[in-house]
């Protein structure tokens, strides 16, 4: 179909919603000179190549003809691809190549030439027995930067295990640690493996990558394991363990449960508030304000009193609605917050200030609101100027670009 869009121009940033106008140039971007093959499925790759994709690197989805992204399947739907596909692909072109056929490979190869990284989540091997990985590829590009996210990393005994994020923060001890004291493991709701342990790293890496090679001219391979990423993150839990060489228990951790500074507490109206007063100013007005002076001097008291302090505590918060403590709290400064549900999340001013929900015009769905770029840049900021491609639909266009196909 061509280019659908080529420009971004927004209008009315207040209402935070994009719209696109067609045959403008667009405006310059850091990543704009960037071609990057993406080959990758579901959310730790394409998360991280949506992040490249929004500074205007050109991220082709290279997918097989038949499904295409396992993604474009999930309930609910916006058309025919998933509400999930299209807030993780938009900004980039898809391609159907059937990897398995000489003719797919050939093709593949042609636009290795021309690319600046490929991004994969395969096992390891996969690629190895289709002949297409880093070290073949290399030999036809060597700037290329190659980087493969999967579950265990290329090394190791697990390395040709299957996993999902739940799998890999239950190797890493992080889900043994979450939950109430006592009580079940529970699962967190947003896939900490998936993005924090792989997708994130994964886009640091590249760009790692990209700047050394201006420096050497040659491209290498970017191993990340969201294994690895996760064991990573348990930076106020594994150095007390490695000097300590006690074994943490859930619920009992300073950031898990207990602290009574440190808590959710249920309100009136069956809402909940959280409570970070972890520094001792922030403690003081806290219990001040809930008219518990004499808990001030307790903040770093033994397990036992703080159980009776979050006992004490809860029997307080019930006596008020959410509302009324978070007026109680309005020029406290004691870091209490609301417990938000989607809906008031998405209406809160913090999150409008901050565009981090936009609103979409897709040229044939309407508007469509999608998540913002977290990432902020004073100068070049990443923008939204395509929507998420129907699948194949670049394929003429970019076989035609590389001179395969007239």
């Amino acid at each position: 179909m061509g280019k659908i869009f080529l420009r971004t121009t927004i209008s009315a940033v207040t209402s935070n919603t994009v719209r696109l106008t067609k045959g403008e140039t667009k405006m310059s971007l850091p990543l704009e000179s960037m071609r990057v093959l993406d080959l990758t499925r579901l959310l730790p790759g394409p998360y991280c190549t949506l992040m490249l994709a929004d500074f205007g690197a050109e991220v082709i989805k290279v997918e097989d003809p038949y499904n295409g992204d396992y993604a474009r399947g999930y309930e609910p739907n916006l058309d025919q691809d998933s509400a999930f596909f299209h807030s993780l692909n938009r900004n980039k072109k898809s391609i159907c190549l059937d990897l398995k056929t000489e003719e797919g490979k050939e093709y593949f190869l042609e636009l290795v030439k021309r690319a600046d990284v490929v991004v994969e989540s395969y096992r390891p091997g996969v690629m190895e027995r289709l002949g297409l990985d880093y070290e073949q590829l290399k030999k036809v590009n060597d700037r290329l930067i190659y980087c493969a996210i999967t579950g265990y990393g290329q090394t190791g005994p697990y390395r040709n295990q299957p996993g999902h994020d739940v799998n890999y923060i239950s190797y890493a001890g992080l889900l043994n640690l979450t939950g109430e004291k006592e009580g079940k493991p529970i699962i967190p709701s947003a896939q900490i493996a998936d993005i924090g342990g792989g997708a994130l790293p994964a886009a640091v890496g590249i760009l790692l990558a990209l700047l050394e090679r201006e420096k050497s001219g040659t491209g290498q391979f970017v191993d990340i394991s969201m294994l690895d990423g996760v064991v990573s993150w348990m930076q106020l839990l594994l150095p007390a363990f490695f000097k300590e060489e006690e074994e943490p228990k859930r619920g009992e951790q300073m950031l898990n449960g207990g602290l009574a500074c440190y808590e959710v507490y249920q309100a009136k109206d069956g809402k909940w508030l959280s409570v970070g007063a972890l520094e001792p100013k922030f403690w003081k007005n806290f219990c001040e304000a809930i008219g518990r002076e004499d808990l001030i001097s307790h903040i770093n008291s033994p397990p036992e009193v703080q159980e009776k302090m979050k006992s004490q505590i809860s029997g307080i918060v019930l006596t008020k609605t959410s509302s009324e403590w978070m007026e109680v709290f309005r020029e406290v400064e004691a870091c209490v917050t609301p417990l938000l549900t989607f809906e008031e999340m998405i209406k809160d001013p913090q999150i409008t200030a901050r565009e981090m929900i936009r609103t979409f015009e897709h040229d044939t769905l309407g508007s469509i609101r999608q998540i913002g770029i977290p990432v902020k840049l004073s100068g070049t900021p990443g923008i939204i100027h395509s929507r998420a491609p129907k699948l194949g639909e670049h394929t003429d266009e970019i076989l035609k670009k590389i001179g395969v196909k007239k």
